[in-house]
């Protein structure tokens, strides 16, 4: 099984809803953009039975060159976290 795009998202909701392309593209590139902004301001967005975003602050910390074994500091930066709701783990655990 292949790994699921945007395009094949986009291709599903056409072919699932009767929506045209277009309108089908617009929704995703909306909803993409929905989260992609939220995310930015560090708000947490969370849809219901599939999981939640959450941007954390990590500090900076010592690491290693891998190349070279020289330690370096890493720069403190802004991660984006996801965890899976109850409902969709439990989905995914009955699968295997």
């Amino acid at each position: 099984m292949g790994t699921l795009t945007k395009s094949g998202i986009i291709e599903e909701i056409v072919v699932n809803t009767g929506l045209s392309r277009k309108d089908a593209s617009e929704g995703i590139e909306t909803f993409i953009d929905i989260i992609k902004t939220s995310l930015a301001k560090a708000e947490p967005v969370s849809i219901s039975g599939f999981g939640k975003w959450k941007v954390r602050e990590k500090g900076p910390r010592r690491g290693r060159n891998p190349k070279t074994s020289e330690e370096i500091t890493i720069s403190p930066r802004r991660v984006v976290t996801f965890s899976l709701s109850n409902v969709l783990r439990a989905k995914l655990t009955n699968k295997i």
